[in-house]
């Protein structure tokens, strides 16, 4: 059975536009607006999913979704980086982050590693193709996303930081556990 997986990023936020590792920052007002305009452009869902962050969450609700708070989909654990700016960070700690950005295995902060959230993310993709639900439409941030697209494409994690992920766009997979077919980036209301 074909599995059909929606990854949708949230709306932009405060933290979005600082490029600040988030800090449970809600929705700002314009992003809130934009997440309701597009409210009724997804497809009916046999499962809503959100990440457990208020930005996504309010994303959820704001786009008419019932989604339940999926911990396995939770953003990269950034450890003690969490509610700092990437400049900030990048002037305090500047060989931690060159390291963190270069090899997908490091984690400097403290926290989770890219690779490590590339292969939660892939048990969860691998999970839901095997579940038989259906349709699965979830709002995470976006480098769930990036890990999503990296395993689903058979791409080397060193790719994950290549890959753009705009507020509010869906990355769609189709497929089975170990085929995904990828469409990415589409913007919602389109």
């Amino acid at each position: 059975m074909t599995c059909r997986v929606m990854l949708i990023s949230p709306a932009i936020s405060a933290a979005l536009r600082e490029a600040r590792f988030d800090d449970e920052c809600p929705l700002d007002a314009a992003g809130l607006r934009l997440a309701r305009s597009a409210a009724g452009s997804l497809p009916a869902p046999d499962q809503a999913l959100a990440s457990p962050t208020v930005r996504c969450r309010e994303t959820a609700t704001a786009l008419g979704l019932d989604a339940v708070a999926e911990p396995e989909l939770a953003g990269l654990d950034v450890g003690r980086w969490r509610g700092a700016t990437l400049a900030e960070v990048s002037a305090g700690e500047p060989e931690a982050v060159g390291r963190w950005l270069a090899d997908p295995a490091s984690a400097p902060h403290g926290g989770e590693s890219v690779r490590a959230l590339c292969e939660r993310v892939a048990k969860w993709l691998e999970a839901a193709a095997g579940s038989g639900t259906g349709r699965i439409v979830a709002v995470v941030e976006p480098e769930i996303v990036r890990a999503g697209v990296v395993r689903a494409l058979g791409a080397p994690e060193s790719a994950f930081w290549r890959v753009d992920v705009p507020p509010l766009t869906a990355t769609e997979f189709s497929g089975r556990a170990g085929r995904w077919n990828v469409r990415v980036g589409r913007a919602l209301g389109e």
